[in-house]
């Protein structure tokens, strides 16, 4: 018998003596081991355990993420953006079915907008990527983004970690492509494509060269039917303006092309694209050394967020912030020295 024999049917073993569905009647490590399992029901709420802002699941979904991440498995995460109508939830749909041909577990991290003013989430990925969603072997989560920078779910690094301990081994984080969430994404991932429109004017107004100078790949998306030829057109102006940056860290060159999730054009040729950039940083080992830079950002900003978040919960500094806002927006005090009052209270 294999060890991935062996480990699956200890975890079965471990799994026949959870009596309960009830969450809330688990232990960490019977959540971990449903988890590890490939249960989707327990993936899915643990997920909606690390989104919590409860401040009562804090040290709850801490301990579970640090559970998973001892058996989370050696995944690829890609990051996919683009403008609103570019097509990055039909393009996934068409290229998932590429990635489970090649014998991957795919996971979707799915960011919706959610309204500023209502709190409100479309949340309909699942509904876009109808067949995706109904394999076996595909895992799809939409999450609203909320008031985080550029509309990135706060907890989307957690769902990554949870994801590859259930075995997804490819996982896909598709952004809003608004404001600043290409950056922040490009922080969580190993390998980032850009979709890109053509036939809107000027191709490549309204890219900005930040963007373009983080992806991996670019590609122009919908080039099929009468698109084909501006397409193409679009394509030869983008390598002409790739040229113009300087290379990257990695010395991986960025690969540019078309597709078409309708026509299934050059999907395989993405797939491979992939692979490549797989094989070339592992062999220089700038994989590894991304990784650990992105783990020292998670570090840093999982600090400032739990700084903020049990310092906040503090009854002393809930009643001392509401007045400190009064007096900010009346002027009677800056900004600053409320935070420096604020920050004072917590450590106290």
């Amino acid at each position: 018998m294999s060890d991935s024999q062996s480990r699956k049917r200890a975890i079965q073993k471990k799994l026949d003596s959870i009596k309960s569905n009830n969450k809330n009647e688990w232990t960490i490590s019977d959540w971990a081991n449903r988890i590890q399992a490939g249960d989707k029901l327990a993936l899915s709420k643990g997920i909606t355990l690390i989104e919590s802002e409860n401040p009562k699941d804090y040290e709850r979904k801490e301990d579970l993420i640090e559970a998973c991440m001892s058996q989370s498995s050696n995944s690829f995460r890609m990051g996919i953006t683009g403008v609103p109508g570019v097509g990055k939830s039909t393009f996934i749909e068409s290229f998932g079915k590429e990635v489970l041909k090649n014998e991957h577990k795919l996971a979707v991290l799915a960011i919706d907008p959610s309204s500023n003013v209502s709190g409100g989430s479309i949340l309909g990925d699942k509904t876009r990527m109808e067949e995706l969603s109904q394999l076996d072997e595909v895992f799809i989560r939409p999450s609203a983004a909320g008031k985080s920078l550029g509309g990135v779910a706060r907890a989307t690094r957690e769902a990554i970690i949870l994801c590859e301990a259930a075995g997804y081994d490819f996982i896909v984080i598709e952004t809003v492509g608004v404001g600043q969430s290409e950056t922040i994404v490009k922080e969580m991932v190993d390998f980032f494509l850009l979709l890109m429109l053509s036939g809107a004017g000027d191709d490549l107004q309204g890219i900005k060269r930040g963007i373009m100078e983080m992806a991996d790949a670019l590609y122009i998306s919908k080039a099929d039917g009468d698109n084909l030829k501006a397409s193409k057109k679009a394509l030869a102006n983008y390598k002409v303006a790739l040229h113009l940056f300087p290379p990257n860290e990695n010395n991986w060159v960025p690969k540019l092309g078309y597709c078409s999730s309708l026509d299934k054009t050059n999907l395989d040729e993405i797939y491979n694209v992939t692979q490549q950039f797989l094989r070339h940083t592992k062999a220089n080992g700038s994989f590894d050394d991304n990784r650990t830079k992105q783990n020292l950002n998670w570090m840093l900003d999982s600090f400032k967020t739990q700084l903020w978040e049990k310092s906040s919960s503090k009854p002393e500094v809930k009643k001392e912030l509401e007045k400190l806002k009064k007096k900010v927006a009346n002027g009677e005090i800056s900004p600053f020295k409320a935070a420096e009052i604020l920050v004072s209270l917590s450590h106290e």
